[in-house]
């Protein structure tokens, strides 16, 4: 489908994003080519440095983005990090005011984003849990997946920029649904991730050509996105650049783990998400 441009109406008013690493980064780029003015912060200062050489305009707090940009994106790693910058000395409340829309796209306990929904509500402003489903490479292609979830009107304001930075934005529910939605994602990925490369290994160890492996299943019944993006990937022993972080993958699991609690039976639960981290920490311990 091809991307439609934005209306000139919507490049008057700068967008911010507060994380600026492999997606938020990403994201922050594509705006920009697109036309779009965009204030940006991160602890990070070739992060920043990186934002003002592709055009866009560094600042050092997150309140001075929110001051001067009407719907603010974040994306980061942890649950201190969103409390920090919704809610620490320069932070997004300091600058927060009704109108504004925050858009959460980071994958953290659903208690964090309430706690930084509640802080910001207190202004006047709105907080959306709409994590992303994708990769930092589909995020820079443009790719990847929002799953919205908050105040209908706050979407329905922040859906054009969105609509910039994917190929889909999914309205799942009230606050709060997005995250979980994201956590049963999260739970197939790496599943899948894991499952293609044990096939691959079991192909390659069984003497298979390696392109013809992945011509077949691509085409049958085992095929996968996942496999579609990896296998690649592994046929070539090319994985740079990075499109994630393994530690906050593994993080993500070991939270999901406790979100989870009581949703499935006890005893089924833990033991896949295990099996899965597990493999995966010790296919890239070396």
């Amino acid at each position: 489908m091809e991307r439609l441009r934005p209306p000139p109406d919507l490049l008057t008013e700068p967008v911010g994003v507060v994380g600026l690493g492999i997606m938020g980064g990403a994201m922050a780029r594509n705006l920009l080519a697109d036309g779009f003015r965009v204030l940006g912060h991160d602890v990070s200062e070739p992060a920043l440095t990186a934002l003002s050489q592709a055009g866009g305009t560094p600042l050092r707090t997150p309140a001075q983005v929110a001051g001067g940009a009407g719907v603010v994106i974040t994306s980061l790693p942890t649950g201190t990090a969103l409390e920090a910058v919704v809610g620490g000395l320069g932070g997004l409340r300091d600058a927060a005011r009704p109108g504004l829309v925050v858009v959460e796209t980071s994958t953290l306990a659903l208690a964090d984003k309430e706690s930084a929904r509640q802080v910001i509500s207190e202004t006047g402003g709105l907080l959306l849990d709409c994590p992303i489903s994708g990769t930092g490479a589909q995020a820079a292609s443009r790719e990847i997946v929002f799953l919205a979830s908050g105040d209908p009107t706050a979407i329905a304001r922040v859906r054009p920029v969105l609509e910039q930075l994917g190929r889909m934005i999914h309205e799942v529910g009230p606050f709060g649904a997005g995250s979980r939605l994201k956590y049963a994602a999260n739970l197939l990925v790496g599943i899948h991730n894991v499952a293609t490369a044990e096939a691959f290994v079991l192909a390659e160890k069984a003497g298979l050509d390696a392109h013809l492996v992945h011509d077949v299943l691509a085409d049958s019944a085992a095929a996968s996105r996942i496999l579609e993006l990896r296998m690649p990937m592994m046929i070539a022993n090319e994985y740079s650049p990075p499109t994630a972080r393994l530690n906050t993958f593994l993080k993500t699991s070991s939270g999901r783990r406790r979100r989870c609690s009581g949703l499935s039976d006890s005893s089924t639960r833990p033991r896949a998400d295990r099996a899965w981290a597990s493999s995966t920490a010790r296919l890239y311990a070396g």
